[in-house]
């Protein structure tokens, strides 16, 4: 889920509520925050965790509910691991510590002090675009065996990286492997993933969870027919902004098109300009929601 901004960068808890709404509506199964899509890393710790309680409330427990938790700080991290749980979540998810990238060896010993002190279960983020080091296969393996570590969401995009992934860990009981990138959601979930964990599904979630459902039972002219859909948002509503952060731009833009929330994204990022607003009004027109609903 997007964090609502205004475009004063502050939360937009009233964007926030509409968004909780319109997502259960839509059938997801759980709603995960403050992840890359969340924009966690340029919100203040104060913001995460006020945002965490809020939404929290607003799910209700209706859904399961799960928090990023990413931060270069240890403390921090389990800061709001406990305002997680105190809110309702069921589980915490964080990606590797940026900045001085950790060796396999340091990533083993965070994950795993991380895991003794979190009061709920860890997802490991293997999320290497943006935190520059990726959770090797081999230390996937080792942390599966912590009985507090369930699973990890992939969103290197890497196929060979998810298979060696679910191979490694094959034999590990109730270890669950979610991926990112919704372009690929079909084809893992087929191949065994978990699920996915899906930006698009802020603007339609019925469309990603009919996808998960169709690849679940293995029906691929159904996974084929849906990915052209889902092909058709990403080049038209995550390209208009040409720069590393247009995916998010375009789904910001959209959403406030939309009427679900305010489009400020957090600094250093900007919303997409008039020309990109028109642009991505039209590739909204242009997507007929009757192909999955």
């Amino acid at each position: 889920m997007v964090t609502p901004l205004d475009r004063k960068r502050k939360i937009d808890y009233q964007g926030t509520a509409r968004l909780v709404e319109h997502v259960i509506k839509g059938g997801v199964h759980a709603i995960f925050v403050l992840g890359t899509t969340g924009e966690s890393q340029s919100l203040s710790i104060d913001d995460r965790k006020q945002f965490v309680s809020f939404v929290g409330n607003a799910i209700a427990g209706r859904v399961p509910y799960l928090v990023c938790v990413t931060d270069t700080s240890i403390e921090d991290a389990c800061c709001l691991a406990l305002r997680a749980r105190e809110s309702g979540a069921c589980a915490v998810v964080a990606a590797p510590p940026y900045y001085f990238s950790p060796s396999q060896k340091d990533m083993v010993n965070w994950y795993v002090n991380l895991a003794d002190h979190s009061p709920l279960p860890l997802f490991l983020y293997n999320m290497p675009g943006n935190v520059k080091v990726s959770i090797a296969p081999s230390t996937v393996r080792i942390l599966s065996s912590h009985p507090n570590i369930w699973g990890i969401k992939d969103s290197s995009a890497d196929m060979s990286y998810f298979q060696a992934v679910k191979y490694l860990t094959g034999d590990v009981d109730n270890f669950s492997m979610y991926v990112g990138p919704e372009e690929l959601t079909g084809e893992c979930v087929l191949m065994g993933a978990d699920g996915g964990v899906n930006g698009g599904a802020n603007m339609f979630p019925e469309l990603y969870v009919k996808m998960y459902e169709v690849a679940s039972r293995g029906d691929i002219p159904e996974v084929r027919r849906l990915q052209n859909s889902i092909m058709k948002i990403s080049t038209s509503i995550y390209t208009v902004g040409n720069c590393p952060s247009s995916y998010l731009q375009g789904l910001k833009c959209a959403l406030e098109l939309m009427g679900l929330c305010e489009g400020g994204l957090a600094l250093p990022y900007v919303s997409v300009s008039d020309d990109g607003r028109e642009r991505i009004r039209t590739a909204l027109q242009s997507i007929n929601q009757s192909e999955w609903k």
